[in-house]
């Protein structure tokens, strides 16, 4: 077993509130400079830099997480993880066909660029991703199980497109097996409050949208990987997410 620190929640240059020096390939380094060992790309309703970010994260030795930070049809925030690219690609499909097509305006909301592995614009994203998809909260969980991935939601402690900011409250019965904090220090309070949160999976991420956000090596897994891969830990990852026992430890 190995400690893994981690961030969870980051986005590139292809969010529009990204920074535009956000690239894949900065931000695979600079997790690294940071001492994390796993970081996941999670743009805003797409996975598309997502490749680029695979390949420069094994040029610096990161395990990468393929995500996507998915806005629901609630205005909502979640997280969605997954094991592999190949299913990361898969649910960006089936997200794209619950789009709702507003042209981007550059000057207005940010450049949206899709890049490679060595930080060239390949495309640019003409449609704009941060509007609300017609993705329900429930349905996200659904579609992201259903591609062996995990959802849950972003951000709980904010005030901004969180859970518990636009329903005033976190579900009794939630469907999710986990919820993401941006302040670690605000765990007790939200549990508290809320004792649902109690029986679930928590992360702690930046969703950092330039390079000086992304966390430093606070925020940790005690992962077994043996025989050590980086997709086995990347998956032992998810699955604990999943609410599955074992593998991995607090």
């Amino acid at each position: 077993m190995n400690r893994y620190f981690y961030d969870l929640h980051i986005h590139s240059c292809l969010s529009p509130c990204g920074d535009d020096e956000a690239t894949p390939a900065n931000i695979a380094g600079m997790a690294v400079l940071n001492g994390l060992q796993i970081a996941a790309l999670t743009d805003h309703n797409t996975t598309r830099n997502c490749p680029a970010f695979f390949k420069a994260a094994k040029t610096y030795g990161l395990i990468p997480i393929a995500g996507m930070e998915l806005t629901t049809s609630e205005d909502i925030h979640v997280i969605c993880l997954f094991p592999t690219l190949a299913a990361a690609t898969e649910f960006d499909l089936a997200v794209s066909e619950k789009r709702i097509r507003i042209r981007n305006k550059p000057l207005i909301f940010g450049n949206q660029f899709v890049m490679d592995e060595e930080d060239r614009v390949i495309a640019e994203e003409e449609d704009l991703l941060i509007n609300a998809t017609a993705v329900s909260l429930d349905e996200a969980f659904r579609m992201a199980w259903e591609h062996g991935g995990v959802s849950y939601p972003a951000h709980i402690d904010r005030t901004s497109n969180g859970i518990v900011s636009v329903l005033g409250a976190f579900p009794e019965a939630p469907a999710y097996t986990a919820y993401e904090l941006n302040a670690a220090d605000s765990k007790e309070q939200y549990t508290a409050q809320f004792p649902s949160l109690s029986k679930l999976r928590h992360v702690v991420s930046s969703d950092a949208h330039d390079l000086s956000k992304i966390s430093e090596a606070h925020n940790s897994f005690v992962i077994d990987d043996e025989p050590y891969s980086s997709a086995l830990v990347a998956d032992r990852l998810i699955a604990y997410l999943r609410g599955e026992e074992g593998f991995v430890y607090v």
